[in-house]
């Protein structure tokens, strides 16, 4: 007889049929909710109509395929072949995905897994509350998402218009277009279609790239002033021996809390009495003076699991406070520094408010050029850059995820 220890695997009980029946006809009733459009004639019938085709694709998925990898092309290809017939591919294609995450539903409810992830005492009022919560969570994460997704295929439109077209909407690949990608490079351009000295006419007289250059020129400084002098002021006040630091670190902070245009008023005001205002050295102080508490915040929350024996020993051994510092100290913290001074780039790279009160056509930022053409010259340019800066954004925020991962496993705060 064998002593090595059994192991068990919880099996959830399988709900009856007409619970998975229920929630996914439900889900279907929605689908052809949203299918009217807000029309109330067709409200009612395409509520019905959808949650009987979803209830048929579940029950034959959890009744005859029993599994996810077949039901799961049953539910797309029942579902595309349905609104392909009603409305067309593109719907087609939208329904048969949403097919084929409800024909994996039903599987997922039919054999109870949905269970899996909570311990086997719990109710059914508490599975019910914990999947609510979930679904209101992702409801707002898409509330808020959903805008700014949606600007991404706005921006390959071929025609100067701010909504889907009828060929957008049909997928037809003349609808869509890379002209106002274009359009980045050639707004301003003397002469677009010259062969000698393009790049020249680009770089100094396209507007959507003097923006670009500026953007890059003042986030850069702004964010290497804003590292330097916000990672000297966490180390200071890291220290125990600093007097008064809880009133020092709200000062250093109050720009993250004080509204960005009293901010930006009592600035402009300040630097056009000692002439730095329409200056790239103005604009550069400014924000740096709003990115330096992102800075602060990230240096000081590393600093927290900072040994601080290792400095005292660095200096037993005779090293200098500077030598102590970039060979003991800055190693360590260097992913919370980077990560400041990528919020700090960002808040930067974005700020619009300083720019508008401070900032000559030279010194005009993306933002500011934004604005300007959302009130003066309307284009769809406008929803190219906004994807551009999206995509930025994501990359830089990825990267200051990576680097908090990194600070942790540095700090011993997560297995790695």
């Amino acid at each position: 007889m064998s002593d090595q220890p059994q192991s068990y695997r919880y099996i959830p009980p399988r709900p009856p049929v007409w619970f998975t029946l229920a929630w996914t006809g439900g889900f279907g009733a929605l689908l052809g909710f949203l299918t009217a459009q807000g029309n109330g004639a067709l409200m009612i019938p395409y509520m019905i109509v959808s949650g009987l085709i979803v209830a048929a694709i579940a029950f034959v998925s959890m009744t005859y395929l029993k599994t996810r990898k077949l039901a799961g092309p049953f539910g797309f290809i029942t579902a595309f072949a349905i609104g392909f017939v009603f409305a067309g591919f593109a719907y087609g294609l939208l329904v048969g995905i949403l097919g084929f995450i409800f024909a994996r539903m039903a599987i997922w409810l039919s054999t109870g897994d949905y269970r899996l992830n909570q311990p086997p005492y719990v109710t059914s009022r508490e599975v019910l509350w914990f999947y609510t919560f979930r679904s209101i969570c992702g409801g707002i994460f898409v509330f808020l998402m959903a805008p700014i997704i949606i600007l991404i295929p706005l921006s390959f439109n071929q025609e100067p218009y701010f909504s889907f077209t009828p060929g957008m909407l049909a997928l037809d690949p003349d609808a869509y277009s890379l002209r106002w990608y274009m359009d980045i490079l050639h707004n301003g351009m003397v002469n677009p279609d010259a062969v000698t000295g393009w790049f020249s006419d680009m770089w100094n007289n396209a507007q959507w790239i003097r923006s670009v250059r500026n953007s890059f020129f003042i986030g850069t400084m702004a964010t290497l002033l804003a590292t330097f002098l916000g990672t000297l002021a966490a180390i200071g006040l890291s220290r125990d021996e600093m007097p008064y630091r809880g009133p020092i670190m709200a000062l250093l902070i109050s720009p993250m809390i004080v509204p960005v245009v009293i901010v930006a008023s009592g600035m402009f005001f300040t630097f056009s009495s000692i002439g730095l205002a329409k200056t790239y050295v103005g604009i550069i102080i400014a924000h740096a003076v709003l990115g330096i508490p992102f800075v602060i915040i990230t240096v000081t929350a590393t600093l927290s699991g900072f040994d601080s024996s290792l400095t005292r020993a660095a200096a037993n051994m005779g090293a200098s406070p500077i030598r102590t510092f970039f060979k003991v100290q800055m190693p360590l913290i260097l992913p919370g520094v980077v990560s400041g001074a990528l919020f700090a780039f960002i808040t930067s790279f974005d700020e619009v408010v300083v720019v508008l009160q401070m900032a000559d056509v030279k010194q005009r930022t993306i933002p500011r050029q934004m604005f300007s053409g959302i009130r003066e010259q309307i284009s769809p340019t406008i929803l190219a850059v906004a994807t551009i800066l999206v995509i930025i954004s994501i990359c830089l925020l990825t990267v200051v995820e990576l680097l908090r991962r990194r600070s942790e496993r540095l700090r011993g705060m997560s297995p790695g």
